[in-house]
Formats: structure tokens, sequence, C-alpha cells
């Protein structure tokens, strides 16, 4: 089974922020694959189904942001021991807006979510495809850019990420995260 988890945060205050990329690429991923998120599990959103042939579970963390892990942990552990089989899904402020990345693994890069999930998981070795927000600014500034909504002029390149994104997500389903590196990245 194949886990994409989106990190975002919670409840209609934060809906269409930037920090809550990773949840609009899971519901469009869940839109595509006819999928829908009915019922909370592992202190999360979950829908389930199929991806040409492959069981796929998708994930929106319950949790702020910052306590991403805990649930991703709990999921982990029932339906993913190995951890290749999970990605996520989040938001960076120092891509550039539009860019997506997909890799093997690595550090936060000063990402908490990312950081809570890597302090859960106890290691940073899983997938995650990370999608570019703009901003590069940093302390308190960077805070109000990653909380705050994209812009009208911003929004057709925000939902073309989306959707490349979401292809990336059906790549590494199906291929496998060398290959959605290789077509994505």
């Amino acid at each position: 089974m194949k886990i994409i988890v989106g990190l975002g945060n919670p409840g209609p205050r934060y809906r269409h922020t930037r920090h809550n990329i990773g949840f609009e690429v899971v519901d469009t991923l869940a839109r595509q694959l006819r999928m829908s998120f009915l019922r909370e599990k592992y202190g999360a959103l979950v829908a389930e189904g199929q991806c040409q042939g492959q069981a796929v579970l998708l994930l929106k963390p319950l949790t702020m942001m910052n306590n991403s892990g805990k649930s991703v942990a709990r999921v982990v552990r029932y339906r993913a021991p190995n951890l290749a089989e999970l990605l996520v899904v989040v938001d960076d402020a120092y891509l550039p807006l539009g860019k997506i990345r997909i890799r093997q693994g690595g550090s936060a890069g000063g990402h908490k979510g990312l950081g809570s999930v890597i302090g859960y998981l106890k290691t940073d070795a899983f997938p995650r495809l990370r999608l570019g927000v703009g901003g590069t600014v940093g302390g308190a500034d960077l805070v109000g850019h990653v909380l705050g909504r994209f812009s009208p002029e911003e929004r057709p390149r925000v939902e073309a990420m989306v959707a490349r994104a979401a292809d990336a997500a059906t790549c590494f389903v199906t291929d496998g995260v060398s290959a959605a590196m290789n077509e994505f990245n």
C-alpha cells in the first residue's frame, strides 16, 4: 500500500493558505481517483482506494502543521512499515512559486511540519514532494507568508503546480520515487 500524506493545518481559517498546499494536492488526487475523505483514523482524515491497481491511502492530519508527525507515525506503524511506500507532500517557501521537487529523503530544511514527521519517525529517510510557495523570507515574516493566501494573480500558477504535483504523486504510486524524480524534478 502507498500512503500519501498532505501536510497542512485543519479548519476553514487555514483553507487555501500557502501552508495548506499539501492538503490541496491530496484533495486533487482524491478527486482524480474518485476517493473521499469520509472518516477519521490515525488522527487524520483518510481516504482509501486504488490507483492503477495499487492500494492507496490518502491522509490529511487533523493536528496543527507543527505536530503532523504524530498522525504520520501512527499510520506508518499500522499500515506502512516500509517508509519507501510513504510520500509526504509539503509547502516550501524556499522554492520559487510553481516549482516542485521530489526527494527520497533529507532534512526538514527549516519546515516545522516536516521536522515533526522526521522527529516522530526518528528518521528523514522517506520520500517527500515539496511545492514552491515562494517567499524566501525569514522569521515572523515567513510565518505570515506561509499562513497567507495566494494572490489572484498567483492562483493560476498554483493550480498548475497542484495538478503537476498530483501527477507526480500518481507516478510515485505506479512507478516509484526514482521514476517520479526523473520525470518531475
